[in-house]
């Protein structure tokens, strides 16, 4: 148990920053924390209020979705991120939320349009919105299906987890990733933020045009590459 101390911790720390963020109503939200190196990762448990979490609730799961250390059980959408630790080397944290104007657009089933600097700061995209599932997919194993649908979103968009680490899932909610699950929670606000940006601009313009290409560019090289200069 003791060397999956660090994760839960981790997990434990970052779930909690969700109510914090204003990201989670009661328990619909969780964050899991990955060790890639043993296969798996500390999820929240299942149903379980805010309140009463402690990093020693955290429930370890691997890979294929199996409890492997833990007395509750797991997130309900643990094997989401099961499908997804195992096929993206390289993310160790995952945040699923309902937050408002996320989901909204999730539900929406539409894409993020990239209005503004504050989006293109973040990512190149637009932030992609996956196609609802079929029946088919419902009726089956469906958290593990949503993990193939938030990639086969990707793939038709043309896009990669690692250059975009946010997406809608149609009719659901918003997930996030990243090198970790400080990285995955602050994502998880970015993208709500970029939403309610996104509906404000246009309630007060509804013809608003897409932000021109050389500054989209201009913002995230700031930020990201060889030549980025914002930061210490």
């Amino acid at each position: 148990m003791s060397s999956y101390k660090y994760i839960r911790e981790e997990a434990y720390e970052a779930n909690m920053q969700l109510p914090e963020l204003g990201l989670v109503l009661f328990t619909f939200g969780n964050v899991s924390a990955a060790d890639p190196n043993q296969g798996v990762f500390a999820i929240k448990p299942s149903g379980v209020p805010y309140k009463d979490l402690s990093p020693d609730k955290m429930v370890i799961v691997n890979f294929d979705g199996l409890t492997v250390d833990g007395n509750l059980r797991p997130s309900s959408d643990t094997q989401t991120h099961a499908v997804l630790y195992k096929h993206w080397k390289g993310v160790a944290g995952i945040v699923h939320t309902h937050s408002s104007y996320a989901t909204a657009w999730a539900q929406s089933q539409r894409d993020i349009p990239i209005y503004g600097t504050t989006h293109a700061d973040h990512t190149t995209a637009d932030i992609p919105c996956a196609q609802p599932m079929n029946d088919q997919m419902i009726q089956g194993n469906y958290e593990y299906e949503t993990g193939f649908q938030i990639m086969d979103c990707l793939l038709n968009k043309g896009l990669t987890y690692e250059e975009i680490e946010m997406i809608l899932v149609g009719n659901h909610a918003p997930f996030t990733w990243g090198k970790n699950a400080d990285k995955a929670v602050y994502n998880s606000a970015v993208v709500e933020e970029i939403a309610k940006m996104a509906f404000l601009t246009e309630q007060i313009r509804p013809d608003v045009p897409r932000l021109q290409a050389s500054l989209i560019q201009k913002h995230y090289e700031r930020k990201h590459g060889a030549n980025s200069y914002y930061g210490q």
